[in-house]
């Protein structure tokens, strides 16, 4: 929301179904994490976006990019490696106990 223009807390709140303190408090860890700024405005604080570090940001997870030679190959892998790990939990457990993954909460 804030990449198009500053907005007030309260601005930002009535989109969404959590209450304006919340929000406030999100904008609170934003705004110490060096990513949005407040200016006063009368009785409201504007908040505005802190482009910069959302450069950096999104320089390093474009390293991660499925689209990049590699990655495709490193997640197929890690799939079957996921894979490999639930069948060989399945079938180390005894065949009257249900994988804890399947079992139903029967409190």
């Amino acid at each position: 929301m804030l990449r198009h223009a500053p907005l007030t807390a309260g601005d930002i709140a009535s989109r969404f179904t959590i209450s304006r303190p919340a929000v406030s408090r999100h904008l609170r860890v934003l705004r110490e994490s060096g990513l949005v700024r407040d200016e006063q405005d009368g009785r409201h604080r504007r908040y505005s976006l802190i482009r910069s570090p959302l450069g950096h940001l999104a320089a390093w997870l474009g390293q991660f990019d499925a689209q990049r030679p590699g990655w495709p190959q490193r997640l197929a892998a890690l799939e079957t490696e996921v894979h490999r790990a639930r069948r060989d939990r399945t079938r180390s457990q005894p065949a009257d106990t249900p994988c804890p993954e399947h079992q139903e909460d029967t409190a």
